[in-house]
């Protein structure tokens, strides 16, 4: 960071749980597989982005690699870029360990991500935007779209709240105790700390950013008061 851009927002200061060791990474990683259908999540990424063989995509927040290992074997240029170089470590040695070759890991964030490849198919993030305030996530939305040949796909997964404010306190409470019904007291604590400390905001507020970094969205998905999926591509100009 240059003396001119020290007002820049440091993302690469965790605002989310900090993972400093690769077996609280390898613990994580398997507690996603008992919660989530991976596979299944893979699977409908791959569908709505329409990828070729041969197409470039990067992954914002790549996290353990899962996605980014399964989408190096119809891509061609895979990127997986995360803050966290113990996860970018265990990743890498995941990637390894199935042949995948051609994925390159940086240590980076939205905002000072340096690409040095051609022009991306698609872009996928899934629940890593969240960890910038909303000035900043406008900001990480127009570098993306930059980032993208026109008519390129952008795959956003995150937390977003769609809930009607009057009953923002009823909702937020009977998500919690959804979490603890499902997974346990400490998802439960995870998702309070969630709304107490990190930066997710409504869903009229992430559409609108959308179209201001020049995407167009294909689809919006709102399947509970806090989960959202956007599909968006590109804007041609006109």
């Amino acid at each position: 960071m240059t003396p001119s851009q020290t007002w820049q927002y440091d993302e690469m200061r965790h605002v989310g749980t900090d993972y400093n060791s690769e077996a609280e990474v390898e613990d994580y990683d398997r507690r996603m597989a008992t919660i989530r259908d991976i596979p299944a999540e893979i699977g409908e990424i791959m569908s709505s982005l329409e990828l070729a063989g041969g197409s470039a995509l990067l992954e914002f927040g790549s996290g353990t690699g899962e996605f980014i290992c399964a989408a190096s074997e119809l891509c061609g240029r895979v990127y997986a870029v995360d803050i966290s170089p113990v996860m970018l470590a265990y990743a890498e040695k995941k990637a390894r360990s199935r042949g995948r070759s051609n994925i390159r890991f940086v240590n980076a964030g939205f905002l000072n991500y340096r690409h040095d490849g051609g022009p991306l198919d698609a872009i996928v993030t899934q629940l890593a935007l969240h960890h910038l305030p909303d000035f900043w996530k406008q900001v990480a939305l127009v570098k993306m779209c930059a980032l993208l040949k026109p008519g390129g796909r952008l795959y956003l997964r995150d937390v977003v709240f769609s809930l009607k404010l009057e009953k923002y306190e009823a909702t937020v409470n009977h998500v919690i105790e959804d979490f603890r019904k499902a997974s346990g007291d400490n998802m439960a604590e995870k998702f309070s700390n969630h709304v107490r400390n990190e930066y997710s905001t409504f869903d009229w507020v992430m559409e609108e950013m959308l179209y201001r970094a020049g995407f167009d969205i294909d689809r919006a998905d709102y399947g509970d008061h806090f989960m959202a999926v956007y599909v968006c591509r590109k804007a041609r100009q006109k």
